[in-house]
């Protein structure tokens, strides 16, 4: 099995990317969250893959963090929920925030998530709940709230999309001093946005 992959990036769009390993092409599948991390193509690239294996095809799911792979995992483990979908999950919603719902029992915030239904947000709360009690997201962002929340929606209101909005929310924080307010927040994410 592939548990990681380093090598150039040779292509990259919202959902995959070509990585070359040693003049071997991988096809890698990927959240949106890993796809706003990568570098621009022609740049090295470490991920932590996934490898699926089905009769008719090997598939690799690519992360750039090692919560979102386990995540990922114990994502698929559930009944009815195949790799697209799991793909999808963490796609539409960041790993600390899916954890924090399934740990709340946070039924509506499941449901919002594209793709999931009642049913499957049912069967992850029931099935996940126990596995995730030991399960700490350290490496991932933390969530935002507050002045921070307001920021991300109104950039998104502007036309960026969500995670775009998120991560450049989150890194205007970081040359910011401590609990700066909505304006001075909203001008330094614009800022970083330009770059």
């Amino acid at each position: 099995m592939i548990a990681r992959l380093d090598g150039r990036l040779v292509e990259k769009a919202p959902g995959r990317l070509v990585l070359d390993v040693n003049g071997v092409g991988y096809e890698v599948d990927v959240p949106l969250s890993t796809f706003l991390e990568l570098p621009d193509e022609g740049k090295d690239v470490r991920l932590r893959v996934y490898t699926h294996v089905r009769e008719e095809a090997l598939q690799l799911f690519g992360f750039w963090s090692e919560p979102e792979r386990v995540g990922f995992r114990l994502l698929i483990s559930i009944s009815g929920v195949g790799p697209r979908l799991a793909l999808a999950i963490l796609s539409g919603v960041p790993i600390d925030r899916f954890v924090r719902a399934v740990h709340g029992g946070d039924l509506a915030a499941l449901r919002s998530i594209p793709g999931v239904g009642p049913k499957t947000a049912q069967r992850i709360l029931v099935e996940l709940r126990d596995k995730l009690d030991a399960f700490e997201v350290t490496d991932a962002p933390r969530l935002l709230d507050g002045v921070d929340a307001a920021t991300v929606s109104a950039l998104v209101n502007l036309g960026y999309a969500r995670a775009e909005a998120e991560k450049v929310v989150r890194e205007a924080l970081s040359r910011l001093p401590e609990n700066p307010e909505l304006e001075v927040l909203l001008r330094e994410a614009l800022r970083v946005q330009s770059r």
